[in-house]
Parts: C-alpha cells; structure tokens; sequence
C-alpha cells in the first residue's frame, strides 16, 4: 500500500510539474514575443531620430521617469555578465531575436540577461544602484523581488550602439523547478500519512472479525461450548461466523449424540451380556464354557472401553495449579503396588505448579506409565523446565515399537500385543486418549525408539494461565 501510494504521488507530481511547465512556457513565450515587439518598435523610433536629437530625447524620457525601457547611446557595446539558462531563457532569446531581426531587418542583435547589481548602463560603465532613481530605478528594480534584466543592444552605426534594458516580469524566470521541493515533500508526507491512517482504520475493521474467526477456529478442536461468535463486521465476514456458530453446534450435537449412544449401547449390552453369561456357567464342556467366558470377557471389554473412551475425551473440569513431581510419585507408588517400578529424577530446584485440568492430566500420565510398565516393567521418568513449556521423558525397557507402527498406535482399538484376554488386559485406547488430552493442554505426545532398547514416551506441556477446555 505504501509503494501503490508513492507510486501515485511520483506519478501525479510528475504530470502536474509537467503541465506547470508547459504553462509557464507559453506564458513566457507569449510574454516575451510581445515584449520583443515594443523593443522593435523602441529601436525603429531611434534609428529614426536624427542623430543630434537622439540624447535630448533620452534626456526627456529619464526626467519623466516610470517608463518601461532604460535606453541609452553608448560608443560600444557594453559588457554584461550574462546570466541564466536552460528552456526559459532560450524562449525568451529567440523571441527577442526572431521579432528584432524580422521588424529591423538585421542579424547582429545581442540579447542577454543581467543582474540589477551588476548591471552596466552607460558610456562609462556607470552601475545601475548608481543612477538617480528618477533615470531607470522606477523601470528596472523591482524591490525586493530583484528579478533578472533583460539587455538588448543593436549597433546602428560605426561607434554607435543602442541600448535598451528592461524587465520581463516574471520574477523567477531562472529559479528552475525542484521536483522535490519542501512544500511538495510534506503535501506528499501528509497523504501519505492520511492514506494510511484510513487505510489502517478501514483494514483493521475488516481483520478483526477475522482474528476472532481464527482463534476461534483454532479452539473449536479444544473447547466445543465455547461461547458463539458475534456475527459482525463486512458482509462475508458475517456469514462466515454464522456458518462457523452452526457448525460449531452441529459438531456438539453429533459429540452428545455419540455419548447417548454409546450409553445406550453400554446399558442396553449389559442384561443380554449378563443372560450369555448365566447360561455359559451352565456348560458341562469346561473348554467350551472357559472359551464362551473369554469371549464374553472380550466383548464386555471392547463396550467398557469405547465407553471410557467417549467419557474420557470429554471430561470436563476448572483447570488449577498441578505439581507434577507430586502427581507423578503418586502415580508411581500406586504402579509399585501392582509390581511396577517407577524411577523419577529429581528436580532441582523443584518444578513450578503447572496450569492444567488435574483429572485429565493424571489420566493422561497414569495411560503412559501404565503402558510403560506393561510392557517394559520399568519406567523411568525425568521431568525438564524449559521456562514457557515443561517437557516429561518417560523411558520403558520393553522390545520398543516398529518406526513404521509409531504413529499407528495412537488410533483407537491399535493393541501390537495381540492378546485381548483379562490377563494382559487393555484395549489400545491409552495413549490416544493421553494425546488428546495433551493436546486439550496446548501441548503433544511423540514416541520414539531408544538406542540402548525400549521406547521413549515425550510430553510436552505448555506454561499457560488458562486451558481452553477438553
């Protein structure tokens, strides 16, 4: 926007100097050529006069005083230090020239301009500052515009030279044009300026309603009840919010469908699961009946798991201050109980409380360790503060994942331990519900194999003030 309006500005300060130009131009040119005419028809009077009568007339016209030429007879040619260039004054030069040469029919003309203070006007050089005022003051200064003289001087006999010396009036004929001039700089400052206020005011009325839309889009996957968008701002805009609000409320709906429906599956399974169960007790093939309770145990299983999964991805609850070293010995010294070993490294100093929801974070670290401990009967747990974030490396001594299985097992129902009996127990929900969890937080959970064997669990959480939701 800055470049598209100095472009603009460039652009219409050149168009304009140019027609300033070329007005001045003309009206020079137009200036002049009239100019040259009464010079021509000054220079005729003279050459017409006797030559005894030509001084009593120059002494007439310097008594009256206030004409518009200085004319004098000098006995050469007078030296004047010429003075101006480029297009104005070739206008003028050649107007003189061409209306001189035409009305007196000669090619000698001398046309050129001087200074008031260094003007020559007389026989004996006698300066112009110098003369009564009455003589050529009233007709050749203009105080205190001190504009340019111009100086003709024609030869009309041997040792005779007319004289004539007036002013164009156009005080800054030779000034030039500064494209860049002061005035122009700061009219070209203050739009600029004014563009960009309005510009601003206009555009950040736009983006706003549109920040709002992108947090908003960026919390909608952590916090579904969050309050609606206001509907406001340009028209697109408005309905864009508008959509969003009812996708929002579609997505909350299908969540609330999906939770009563796996409620309803949960208690409508559990009588007829109940009834299989009676009646398998009741085999007289004790391999039969042991397979047929498996089954049932399998099953029953799969329902509470997908139960607790939909429960678990939509635990809702304030979030508070959670010291993490305590949440995780804790956790640890219920794991020793079942035959786990967990080790933790020590912090010093001690890790600040972390922001977070409690219930959700201790689900979150007891799916990991009991993973870890599942599989490699030994976690070990360190715990790092990098100020804005807190990083938790949990390392087990089990046979480690495939690289190609890591990012598979993170899907609902993805066990790489075959066996779904009550013995190994689990049904691959862990760590996707620890995911979401960390992910609910602000943060991630990533897996990677260790050199020395196992699997190493890394979760990163992020210092922050408030959660937005699970």
């Amino acid at each position: 926007m800055i470049a598209g309006v100095l472009v603009a500005q460039g652009a219409s300060y050149a168009i304009w100097t140019s027609q300033v130009r070329s007005s001045h131009l003309a009206q020079l040119d137009e200036l002049s050529t009239n100019m040259a005419f009464s010079i021509a028809s000054t220079m005729k009077f003279f050459r017409s006069l006797p030559v005894d009568y030509r001084h009593i007339v120059l002494d007439q016209l310097r008594n009256m005083g206030g004409t518009r030429f200085f004319v004098s007879v000098n006995e050469r040619r007078l030296a004047i230090d010429d003075i101006g260039s480029g297009p104005e004054k070739q206008v003028v030069v050649n107007n003189v020239r061409s209306v001189l040469t035409q009305q007196l029919n000669i090619d000698d003309v001398i046309v050129e301009f001087s200074r008031p203070e260094n003007l020559r006007v007389l026989n004996n050089e006698v300066l112009l500052y110098d003369l009564p005022p009455r003589w050529g003051q009233h007709s050749l200064l203009m105080e205190p515009l001190s504009p340019p003289i111009l100086v003709v001087q024609l030869e009309l006999a041997p040792d005779t030279w007319l004289y004539v010396a007036t002013l164009l009036g156009v005080p800054d004929i030779f000034s030039g044009y500064r494209w860049l001039s002061e005035e122009r700089l700061l009219v070209g400052l203050l739009v600029l300026l004014s563009v960009l206020a309005l510009s601003f005011l206009g555009i950040s009325s736009v983006t706003r309603p549109l920040a709002r839309l992108s947090r908003a889009a960026h919390q909608l996957g952590d916090d579904l009840d969050m309050p609606p968008l206001r509907e406001s701002g340009p028209k697109e805009v408005a309905a864009t919010a508008a959509a969003f609000n009812r996708m929002q409320r579609r997505i909350r709906e299908q969540i609330e469908e999906r939770e009563r429906l796996f409620s309803a599956i949960s208690h409508d399974l559990k009588t007829p699961l109940t009834r299989m169960r009676l009646r398998a007790e009741m085999l007289e093939d004790d391999y039969q009946r042991e397979r047929f309770c498996a089954s049932l145990d399998e099953l029953d299983s799969l329902v509470k798991g997908a139960l607790a999964s939909v429960k678990g991805l939509d635990l809702h609850e304030e979030p508070a201050p959670v010291s993490l070293a305590s949440l995780l010995e804790e956790l640890g010294e219920e794991l020793s109980l079942q035959g786990g070993q967990v080790t933790i490294e020590k912090n010093s100093p001690p890790l600040a409380p972390l922001i977070a929801k409690p219930m959700a974070l201790k689900r979150c670290l007891a799916n990991l360790l009991e993973n870890a401990v599942f599989y490699g009967k030994q976690a070990d747990v360190a715990l790092i503060d990098r100020g804005s974030a807190v990083t938790l490396h949990i390392r087990d001594h089990g046979p480690g994942i495939p690289e190609e299985q890591l990012g598979r097992v993170f899907s609902p129902f993805v066990r790489l331990e075959p066996s779904r009996s009550r013995h190994t127990g689990g049904s691959g929900l862990g760590l996707g519900i620890a995911r979401h969890i960390a992910r609910a937080h602000g943060g991630d959970i990533t897996l990677a194999n260790h050199a020395d064997g196992g699997l190493v669990v890394t979760l990163s959480l992020p210092r922050q003030e408030t959660i937005t939701g699970l």
